[in-house]
Parts: structure tokens; sequence; C-alpha cells
């Protein structure tokens, strides 16, 4: 579904300034007037009106920024409880105006947004102000009709789809395709009170097999769109954390329904560098009674599981700090196995060397023998010596080892002879 018509970046600004005070409205101004304000300072400060003025980018920004705020009633709300604080600033949305660079910075950009980070632009300010003047020209679109052709780079294409009551109360759908998988927007805008038309929504296009899509949908109940801009850069920087904030990009769209007349929509060319080939086509939803309801379910479902996954970000974090705690016990703990069994096979090996010294020990006696000199009884120098020494003293048997493992049975020969 379409985005907010946002034309500026809307991250925050490095000095934050009261949202109410940067728009000049009153704190109990309506959404209309937050609008025509908003729209008012954004045209003045529009990058492409002040190319040689920088300080224009930035209020150009923090206007954008507090619209940010004042335009969504739940911003508004916290941000009139306790300020700043009770906004999450990290995960708000923010776009980059890309409409007035130069070559090299715009041959950038484009390089970006084909590596998969989507880049929103900004409309062009020549656009916005025709709009607002009511001098474009719109063409007619009747439902279930299509027109195809070819918008030049940072300019616009304006249709009007008449619908009655009846149509109104099915819903519309209005879809835009490129086969040539060209860069575009889908805007739709509001009638003004001056006769004009001021932007109410922007949806980005999006690949679809071999081409580039975008479509908005009105359907009398909420229908949300999915802004995947944050979540994308996010992404980069912390896959897991991007995960559980992947559901927080689906926001609710703010216009669902349209009534009885003429609506106006446009094809806007967001190429660098050359033209938008698209094909637009407007529908009555009526034909798409079972997708509908298969959307509304869809997205309660996905609604449901944002919550879901808001409770489990905090288990996970939780059995996620557990285990990092388990395993650096358990690098612990081979470490202090692995040193014991160590020192443990050095003590064993010093027995070892010990021995195998003591059996290499000459024939002639000289060097002392532990084995030999324990083994002999109190008094007995030489009958108690058993027969395998004997084989071994005088080296006469030669099946030495043999005898070794007939030791007792040799021996009982030897008495019972």
């Amino acid at each position: 579904m379409g985005s907010s018509g946002k034309m500026g970046g809307t991250s925050a600004p490095a000095v934050r300034r009261d949202p109410y005070e940067v728009l000049s409205v009153s704190r109990d101004s309506s959404d209309q007037e937050i609008k025509t304000a908003y729209r008012k300072l954004a045209l003045k400060y529009h990058p492409d009106k002040n190319v040689s003025n920088p300080e224009a980018s930035e209020l150009f920004k923090e206007v954008a920024y507090s619209y940010s705020i004042l335009s969504d009633p739940d911003k508004r709300r916290q941000y009139d409880t306790a300020g700043f604080e009770a906004l999450e600033t990290e995960g708000m949305d923010m776009e980059i105006d890309l409409s007035n660079l130069g070559t090299v910075n715009t041959m950038f950009a484009a390089l970006f947004s084909k590596l998969g980070v989507p880049i929103k632009t900004t409309i062009s300010a020549t656009v916005l102000e025709e709009a607002l003047s009511g001098t474009v020209t719109v063409r007619p679109l009747p439902l279930g009709t299509s027109v195809t052709g070819k918008v030049e780079k940072q300019c616009a294409h304006f249709f009007g789809v008449t619908i009655n009551d009846q149509q109104a109360q099915s819903g519309i759908v209005v879809r835009v395709v490129s086969a040539a998988q060209s860069k575009f927007k889908l805007l739709y805008f509001e009638h003004e009170a001056n006769g004009g038309y001021g932007l109410a929504l922007q949806e980005e296009c999006e690949k679809t097999g071999k081409a580039t899509t975008a479509g908005m949908y009105f359907l009398h109940f909420q229908v949300y769109r999915m802004d995947s801009t944050v979540n994308a850069l996010a992404m980069a920087k912390d896959p897991e954390a991007a995960f559980f904030k992947r559901l927080e990009g689906l926001q609710p769209c703010e216009v669902s329904e349209l009534k009885a007349g003429t609506h106006i929509f446009a094809v806007y060319g967001d190429n660098f560098f050359k033209p938008a080939t698209y094909t637009i086509e407007a529908l009555c939803a009526k034909t798409f009674e079972n997708t509908t309801e298969k959307l509304k379910e869809i997205e309660a479902r996905i609604l449901t599981k944002r919550n879901e996954l808001r409770q489990f970000e905090t288990e996970y974090r939780k059995a996620l700090a557990r285990f990092q705690e388990v395993t650096n016990r358990y690098s612990q703990e081979k470490q202090s196995v692995d040193e014991l069994l160590k020192e443990r096979d050095t003590i064993q090996s010093s027995f070892t060397m010990v021995r195998t010294a003591n059996s290499s020990t000459p024939a002639n006696g000289s060097g002392s023998s532990c084995s030999s000199s324990s083994s002999k009884a109190p008094g007995d120098e030489s009958k108690g010596e058993s027969p395998v020494e004997d084989i071994v003293s005088d080296g006469k048997d030669k099946s030495a080892k043999r005898r070794w493992f007939n030791l007792n049975l040799n021996r009982s020969d030897k008495k019972s002879g």
C-alpha cells in the first residue's frame, strides 16, 4: 500500500526543536492544519529550490522529521506526553534526497540501490508545486481500462479516476507495471481547497518477477503498508535485531477508502538517467473479493505475529544471554579439564621414565634396581629370585617371554621335580 506523502528525510536532526515550533502550528492544531503547514515549508526548503543554500537542506529534514511525529497519532500522543524521550527515533523512517545530485553521486546512489538497499527519493519540487497550483494536465483513466506511457525522470503523468457510489463502496485498486523494470513511484493526491492537489500517498515500485510494480488499494478496511528501508539498513548491522524489527515496518495506510468522485493519481519517473515506461490500470475491487478477504486475514495474522515477536524477543534475549553464559562456562570447564589431564599425564610420564631407566641397567649389577631389591626377602641373597630372573640373567633360555606367561606352571614343575 502507498506510503505517506513525505517529501524529505525524516532522520532526526542533531539538535531537536519542538515539532510544533518547527511547523509554526499550535498544540491543538488539526491534522489538516499540520499537513498544510508541512507542505508549505517542505516546498520552501526543498533541495530543488535551494541548491546554493546548505542550511535549507537541514531545515528541510527538520520539517520532515517534525511532520513524521505530528502526522502520526501515536507518535504525536507520545511526544505530547513525554517529549522526544518517548519516541524510538532509531526506528523512524529515513528518506534520502537524490533529486538534485551531481552525476557521480547519482551514479553511486543508483549502484547502491541495485545492491538491494531501497533508497527513497524525494518528489521534485516542480511536480509538487504544479500539482498544488492545479496547473497539471490530468488524463482520464476509466475503471477497467489501462494506459501505457513513458514519463521523463523527475516528472509525472497525472490521471483522474472517476467512481460512483457503488464502485466506491466496493473499493478501488490502482496498479502500475513496468515490463522494462523502470524505477517509478505511484502517487495519490488529495483535492485542496484552492483547486490544486496535495500529495497524500506515495508507493515505491518493487521488482516482481521480470517487471517492477506498485499498487494502491482502497478497500474500506484498514490496509497496511510495509516499509522495509530501515530493516534493510539494519540487516547489515545486526541480522537478529533486524528480524525482530521486520514486522514493525507494517504501518497503517493513511487513506483506506475513497468516496464517489474523481481521484487523482500520478506515475512519477524515478529513474536517475532515463524515462520510465509503464502501464497504469484502475479496477473495481469487486473482482478481487476473495483476494481482499485473504489480505484482511493475513494482515490480521501479521499484526498478531508482531505482538508475539515482541514478547518472544524478550525471551530470546534472555535465553541468548543464558546461552552465552553457559558457552563461556563450557569453554572454561574444557580448559580446566584439559589442564588437569595434562598435569596428570605429566606426573604419570615421570613414573614411566624412571621405570624405563631402571630396566636398562647393565646386567653386571652396576646401578641399583628398585624392582629387584624390593622383590628379595630379607636375608635371602639368591634362592628367593624367580626362575624368570635366573633365565634372563643367565641368558641361556631364549623363550624367556613364553616362560614369563607360564610362570606359575614352571614354578610348580620345579617344586614337583
